[in-house]
Protein backbone atom coordinates (compact mmCIF):
# COMPACT_ATOMS: atom_id res chain seq x y z
CA UNK A 1 0.00 0.00 0.00
CA UNK A 2 1.31 3.45 -0.94
CA UNK A 3 1.71 5.83 1.99
CA UNK A 4 1.98 9.59 1.75
CA UNK A 5 5.06 10.69 3.68
CA UNK A 6 4.59 13.29 6.39
CA UNK A 7 7.65 14.98 4.92
CA UNK A 8 5.52 16.00 1.92
CA UNK A 9 3.07 17.83 4.18
CA UNK A 10 5.96 19.36 6.12
CA UNK A 11 7.50 20.71 2.91
CA UNK A 12 4.15 22.28 1.99
CA UNK A 13 3.84 24.03 5.35
CA UNK A 14 7.47 25.15 5.35
CA UNK A 15 6.99 26.68 1.91
CA UNK A 16 3.46 28.08 2.18
CA UNK A 17 3.88 30.01 5.42
CA UNK A 18 7.09 31.87 4.40
CA UNK A 19 5.68 32.51 0.92
CA UNK A 20 2.82 34.62 2.29
CA UNK A 21 5.31 36.78 4.21
CA UNK A 22 7.84 36.95 1.37
CA UNK A 23 5.23 38.12 -1.13
CA UNK A 24 3.97 40.89 1.13
CA UNK A 25 7.48 41.98 2.14
CA UNK A 26 8.79 42.06 -1.44
CA UNK A 27 5.73 43.91 -2.75
CA UNK A 28 6.05 46.47 0.05
CA UNK A 29 9.72 47.04 -0.81
CA UNK A 30 8.88 47.54 -4.50
CA UNK A 31 6.10 49.99 -3.65
CA UNK A 32 8.52 51.89 -1.42
CA UNK A 33 11.13 52.12 -4.20
CA UNK A 34 8.61 53.55 -6.66
CA UNK A 35 7.33 56.01 -4.08
CA UNK A 36 10.83 57.16 -3.13
CA UNK A 37 11.78 57.68 -6.78
CA UNK A 38 8.60 59.42 -7.98
CA UNK A 39 7.40 60.97 -4.69
CA UNK A 40 3.94 60.74 -6.23
CA UNK A 41 1.59 58.06 -4.78
CA UNK A 42 -0.52 57.92 -7.95
CA UNK A 43 2.48 57.45 -10.24
CA UNK A 44 4.10 54.89 -7.94
CA UNK A 45 0.82 52.95 -7.79
CA UNK A 46 0.60 52.97 -11.61
CA UNK A 47 4.19 51.71 -11.96
CA UNK A 48 3.58 49.00 -9.35
CA UNK A 49 0.44 47.91 -11.21
CA UNK A 50 2.28 47.77 -14.55
CA UNK A 51 5.02 45.59 -13.04
CA UNK A 52 2.51 42.97 -11.95
CA UNK A 53 0.09 43.39 -14.88
CA UNK A 54 0.58 39.89 -16.42
CA UNK A 55 -0.21 38.27 -13.07
CA UNK A 56 -3.16 40.57 -12.40
CA UNK A 57 -4.68 39.83 -15.81
CA UNK A 58 -4.31 36.07 -15.29
CA UNK A 59 -5.71 36.37 -11.74
CA UNK A 60 -8.87 38.25 -12.73
CA UNK A 61 -9.45 36.32 -15.97
CA UNK A 62 -9.25 33.09 -13.94
CA UNK A 63 -12.01 34.35 -11.63
CA UNK A 64 -14.08 35.44 -14.63
CA UNK A 65 -13.76 32.19 -16.61
CA UNK A 66 -14.35 29.95 -13.59
CA UNK A 67 -17.49 31.91 -12.68
CA UNK A 68 -18.89 31.49 -16.22
CA UNK A 69 -17.87 27.83 -16.27
CA UNK A 70 -19.86 27.26 -13.08
CA UNK A 71 -22.84 29.29 -14.27
CA UNK A 72 -22.30 32.23 -11.90
CA UNK A 73 -23.12 35.68 -13.24
CA UNK A 74 -20.36 38.28 -13.33
CA UNK A 75 -20.49 42.07 -13.18
CA UNK A 76 -17.77 44.65 -13.57
CA UNK A 77 -14.25 43.57 -14.49
CA UNK A 78 -11.22 45.80 -13.82
CA UNK A 79 -7.43 45.66 -13.84
CA UNK A 80 -7.10 49.33 -12.87
CA UNK A 81 -5.35 49.73 -9.49
CA UNK A 82 -7.33 51.21 -6.61
CA UNK A 83 -6.02 52.45 -3.28
CA UNK A 84 -7.69 50.90 -0.22
CA UNK A 85 -7.66 51.74 3.46
CA UNK A 86 -4.42 51.11 5.35
CA UNK A 87 -2.24 51.93 2.34
CA UNK A 88 -3.15 48.68 0.55
CA UNK A 89 -3.60 48.52 -3.22
CA UNK A 90 -6.27 46.56 -5.06
CA UNK A 91 -4.74 45.72 -8.43
CA UNK A 92 -7.95 44.39 -9.96
CA UNK A 93 -11.29 42.78 -9.32
CA UNK A 94 -14.18 40.83 -10.86
CA UNK A 95 -17.68 41.19 -9.48
CA UNK A 96 -19.51 37.87 -9.16
CA UNK A 97 -23.01 37.07 -8.02
CA UNK A 98 -23.46 35.33 -4.67
CA UNK A 99 -23.60 31.56 -5.05
CA UNK A 100 -23.26 28.42 -2.94
CA UNK A 101 -20.05 28.05 -0.95
CA UNK A 102 -18.65 25.31 -3.20
CA UNK A 103 -18.82 27.42 -6.35
CA UNK A 104 -17.65 30.51 -4.45
CA UNK A 105 -14.63 28.57 -3.19
CA UNK A 106 -13.81 27.27 -6.68
CA UNK A 107 -14.03 30.78 -8.13
CA UNK A 108 -11.80 32.06 -5.34
CA UNK A 109 -9.13 29.39 -5.81
CA UNK A 110 -9.06 29.63 -9.63
CA UNK A 111 -6.11 32.10 -9.80
CA UNK A 112 -4.03 29.84 -7.57
CA UNK A 113 -4.68 26.90 -9.91
CA UNK A 114 -3.97 28.76 -13.16
CA UNK A 115 -1.03 30.60 -11.62
CA UNK A 116 0.41 27.33 -10.35
CA UNK A 117 0.04 25.74 -13.77
CA UNK A 118 1.83 28.66 -15.40
CA UNK A 119 4.64 28.66 -12.83
CA UNK A 120 5.06 24.91 -13.33
CA UNK A 121 5.14 25.27 -17.13
CA UNK A 122 7.49 28.27 -17.23
CA UNK A 123 9.67 27.12 -14.34
CA UNK A 124 10.08 23.53 -15.50
CA UNK A 125 9.61 23.54 -19.28
CA UNK A 126 11.20 26.90 -20.10
CA UNK A 127 13.82 27.42 -17.38
CA UNK A 128 14.40 24.06 -15.75
CA UNK A 129 14.07 25.49 -12.23
CA UNK A 130 12.97 22.06 -11.02
CA UNK A 131 16.64 21.01 -11.18
CA UNK A 132 17.49 23.80 -8.74
CA UNK A 133 14.66 22.71 -6.45
CA UNK A 134 15.73 19.06 -6.59
CA UNK A 135 19.35 19.97 -5.79
CA UNK A 136 18.24 22.02 -2.78
CA UNK A 137 15.94 19.31 -1.39
CA UNK A 138 18.58 16.62 -1.93
CA UNK A 139 21.32 18.68 -0.29
CA UNK A 140 23.51 18.82 -3.40
CA UNK A 141 24.86 22.27 -2.56
CA UNK A 142 28.19 21.74 -4.32
CA UNK A 143 26.53 21.68 -7.73
CA UNK A 144 23.92 24.38 -7.12
CA UNK A 145 25.99 27.23 -8.61
CA UNK A 146 26.60 25.25 -11.82
CA UNK A 147 22.89 24.44 -12.13
CA UNK A 148 21.87 28.07 -11.56
CA UNK A 149 24.35 29.24 -14.20
CA UNK A 150 22.92 26.77 -16.71
CA UNK A 151 19.44 28.12 -15.95
CA UNK A 152 20.46 31.77 -16.32
CA UNK A 153 22.18 31.00 -19.65
CA UNK A 154 18.92 29.76 -21.19
CA UNK A 155 17.45 31.83 -24.05
CA UNK A 156 14.84 34.38 -22.92
CA UNK A 157 15.69 33.67 -19.28
CA UNK A 158 14.83 37.16 -18.05
CA UNK A 159 11.46 37.21 -19.82
CA UNK A 160 10.35 33.94 -18.25
CA UNK A 161 11.89 34.89 -14.90
CA UNK A 162 9.87 38.12 -14.88
CA UNK A 163 6.64 36.36 -15.89
CA UNK A 164 7.09 33.73 -13.17
CA UNK A 165 7.69 36.49 -10.63
CA UNK A 166 4.67 38.56 -11.75
CA UNK A 167 2.30 35.58 -11.82
CA UNK A 168 3.51 33.88 -8.62
CA UNK A 169 3.31 37.19 -6.72
CA UNK A 170 -0.34 37.67 -7.61
CA UNK A 171 -1.73 34.13 -7.69
CA UNK A 172 -2.47 33.85 -3.96
CA UNK A 173 -6.20 34.30 -3.16
CA UNK A 174 -7.20 37.56 -1.50
CA UNK A 175 -9.27 37.74 1.69
CA UNK A 176 -12.45 38.07 -0.39
CA UNK A 177 -11.42 35.03 -2.46
CA UNK A 178 -11.07 32.99 0.74
CA UNK A 179 -14.46 33.85 2.22
CA UNK A 180 -16.03 30.50 1.21
CA UNK A 181 -13.05 28.34 2.21
CA UNK A 182 -14.07 27.72 5.83
CA UNK A 183 -17.37 25.94 5.04
CA UNK A 184 -15.71 23.98 2.21
CA UNK A 185 -12.83 22.85 4.42
CA UNK A 186 -15.34 21.91 7.14
CA UNK A 187 -17.27 19.82 4.61
CA UNK A 188 -14.06 18.08 3.47
CA UNK A 189 -13.14 17.26 7.08
CA UNK A 190 -16.60 15.80 7.66
CA UNK A 191 -16.35 13.68 4.50
CA UNK A 192 -12.89 12.50 5.52
CA UNK A 193 -14.23 11.51 8.92
CA UNK A 194 -17.06 9.53 7.29
CA UNK A 195 -14.56 7.78 4.99
CA UNK A 196 -12.45 6.73 7.97
CA UNK A 197 -15.49 5.56 9.93
CA UNK A 198 -16.67 3.48 6.98
CA UNK A 199 -13.26 1.81 6.78
CA UNK A 200 -12.66 2.59 3.11
CA UNK A 201 -9.61 4.79 3.68
CA UNK A 202 -7.20 1.96 2.78
CA UNK A 203 -9.05 1.27 -0.46
CA UNK A 204 -8.96 4.95 -1.46
CA UNK A 205 -5.23 5.24 -0.74
CA UNK A 206 -4.56 2.06 -2.71
CA UNK A 207 -6.55 3.29 -5.71
CA UNK A 208 -5.70 6.99 -5.71
CA UNK A 209 -2.65 7.30 -3.46
CA UNK A 210 -0.15 7.63 -6.32
CA UNK A 211 -2.25 10.32 -8.01
CA UNK A 212 -2.62 12.21 -4.74
CA UNK A 213 1.11 12.00 -4.05
CA UNK A 214 1.95 13.22 -7.56
CA UNK A 215 -0.39 16.19 -7.07
CA UNK A 216 1.22 17.05 -3.72
CA UNK A 217 4.70 16.78 -5.24
CA UNK A 218 3.67 19.11 -8.08
CA UNK A 219 2.21 21.65 -5.64
CA UNK A 220 5.34 21.47 -3.50
CA UNK A 221 7.56 22.07 -6.52
CA UNK A 222 5.48 25.08 -7.64
CA UNK A 223 5.66 26.59 -4.16
CA UNK A 224 9.38 25.80 -4.03
CA UNK A 225 10.02 27.63 -7.31
CA UNK A 226 7.92 30.58 -6.10
CA UNK A 227 9.76 30.83 -2.78
CA UNK A 228 13.12 30.53 -4.57
CA UNK A 229 12.24 33.40 -6.94
CA UNK A 230 11.19 35.65 -4.06
CA UNK A 231 14.25 34.79 -1.99
CA UNK A 232 16.49 35.69 -4.92
CA UNK A 233 14.77 39.05 -5.49
CA UNK A 234 14.22 40.17 -1.91
CA UNK A 235 17.82 41.01 -0.82
CA UNK A 236 18.69 43.25 -3.84
CA UNK A 237 15.28 44.91 -3.69
CA UNK A 238 15.69 45.66 0.01
CA UNK A 239 19.23 46.96 -0.63
CA UNK A 240 18.06 49.24 -3.47
CA UNK A 241 15.32 50.66 -1.25
CA UNK A 242 17.84 51.33 1.56
CA UNK A 243 20.26 53.05 -0.85
CA UNK A 244 17.56 55.27 -2.37
CA UNK A 245 16.26 56.10 1.11
CA UNK A 246 19.76 57.05 2.25
CA UNK A 247 20.38 59.17 -0.87
CA UNK A 248 17.07 61.03 -0.67
CA UNK A 249 16.88 61.24 3.10
CA UNK A 250 13.29 59.99 2.91
CA UNK A 251 11.60 57.10 4.71
CA UNK A 252 8.42 55.30 3.66
CA UNK A 253 6.07 54.72 6.58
Amino acid sequence: MLMISWGTYLYLLLLLLPLIYLQRFLQREIQSIFLLITRQPEISMALFSLMFLPGVVLHEVSHFLMAHLLGVKTGRFSIIPKKLEGGRIQLGYVETASSDFIRDALIGVAPLVTGGIFVAFAGVSRLGLNTVWESLTQGQMSSISIIIKSVVDKPDFWIWFYLIFAVSSTMMPSSSDRRAWLPLISLMIILLGLVLLMGVGTWIITRFGSTFKAALDAITMVLGITVFIHLVLLPPTWLIRKIISRMTGLQVV
